[in-house]
């Protein structure tokens, strides 16, 4: 079969030889595409905000409000502030995309949904995305119909205890009662740490019915993400010992990388949301700020240039507004420093070590500092 493959190649020459000709020496390139690698733009001004079917992004846009699952009982990540408001880490990043697809970061209708029903939410289209502290895993992946954009806070699991109870570690935690959420990954991690190690689990399906366990000294130990003990523990309440009272071990035995999810199924949307959170991280990268903006209307570095949605300046690219072809508007990365801020400004404004959590950034610095956070070319 090889020779005889091999003989029939002067044919197939020939016929295509004779099929160039025919078509004048050469197929033209498609309109719109490039033929030889270049970046595709489109001049300035030009209109960018198209969609490519009827999926969510036309869904968004024609209801003009971002439906946004969110936790609304973790500090930090997402609860409701005193003024009555969904504020957090997580939030803040719905906000981010309904700045990048709506153009108003206010454009959100916040949605609490409780951890056993993420999920069923997000498939029954009752959300568009879930930004509520979420583990990617492969079961989720599989099974559950999500799809994990990119990570915005790489976590592990740990363990917290009362200070007053002495232990040292998980291995002086024979014959306890170990309290967490159920239906999480949490479960599965606790059963494997504690293997070898006579324990009692207790799960619940609220965190506050967690505390109020531990307050009532009906768990020994509380399992959760570090981030999550970590917010729990700053706003333990004074009645029941504050703070202080309560010791988180520096012991990690997990991997949970966090961060929003979209339903299977729609590739556009997938890149919309993933590409806001890859803006959020490369803006911090650039050093562009939400104070600082308008200092880089200027600039001559043609990576930020592109990146903000502002006409090259040099050479093909001269006077050509770079397009990815996300189907949102060109200066969208703008618009989303401009009304949210960067990755940075994010973590600091609720994560940070001027917050009551007081989390350092860790693997969640930027790849240049030594972390975890690395933005593909936006090119």
């Amino acid at each position: 079969m090889r020779k005889a493959t091999l003989k029939m190649w002067p044919l197939v020459l020939a016929l295509a030889l004779l099929a160039s000709a025919c078509n004048g020496g050469g197929a033209e390139p498609e309109p719109g595409l490039p033929d030889d690698g270049e970046d595709v733009g489109l001049g300035e001004g030009q209109d960018t905000q198209t969609d490519r079917g009827n999926g969510k992004l036309a869904q968004v846009r024609e209801r003009g409000e971002l439906i946004c699952g969110i936790n609304d009982v973790v500090p930090g990540f997402g609860f409701i502030g005193e003024d009555g408001e969904p504020e957090g880490f997580d939030v803040d990043l719905c906000r981010a995309i309904a700045a990048a697809v709506l153009g108003d970061a206010e454009a959100v209708q916040f949605r609490p949904v409780a951890v056993a029903e993420r999920f069923t939410t997000l498939q029954a289209d009752e959300i568009d995305v879930l930004s509520r502290n979420t583990t990617w895993t492969a079961a989720r992946d599989g099974t559950e119909g999500a799809a994990f954009v990119t990570t915005t806070y790489y976590d592990g699991q740990g363990m917290m205890v009362r200070a007053a109870d002495g232990f040292g570690s998980i291995d002086d935690m024979q014959n306890t009662v170990i309290c967490t959420l159920e239906g999480t990954t949490t479960e599965l991690n606790l059963a494997t740490r504690f293997a070898g190690i006579p324990y009692e689990p207790a799960t619940f399906s609220d965190t506050e019915d967690i505390q109020e366990a531990f307050i009532a000294d009906a768990c020994d130990g509380w399992t959760s993400d570090l981030s999550q003990l970590a917010a729990r523990r700053a706003v333990f309440p004074e009645e029941a010992g504050g703070p202080e009272s309560l010791v988180i071990f520096d012991e990690v035995f997990s991997k949970e990388p966090l961060g929003p999810a979209v339903a299977d199924g729609d590739q556009e949307w997938f890149d919309v949301v993933n590409w806001t959170v890859i803006g959020l991280i490369q803006a911090e990268e650039f050093g562009i700020t939400s104070d600082n903006l308008a200092e880089f209307d200027d600039t001559e570095n043609l990576d930020i240039r592109r990146f903000l949605g502002l006409p090259g300046i040099e050479g093909e690219d001269e006077g050509v507004v770079f397009d990815p072809g996300l189907g949102l508007d060109t200066d969208f990365n703008r618009t989303v420093i401009e009304q949210v801020g960067n990755y940075g400004e994010l973590f600091e404004r609720h994560l940070g070590p001027d917050t009551p959590l007081g989390l350092e950034r860790g693997t969640n610095a930027l790849w240049t500092d030594g972390g975890l956070l690395y933005a593909p070319p936006y090119r």
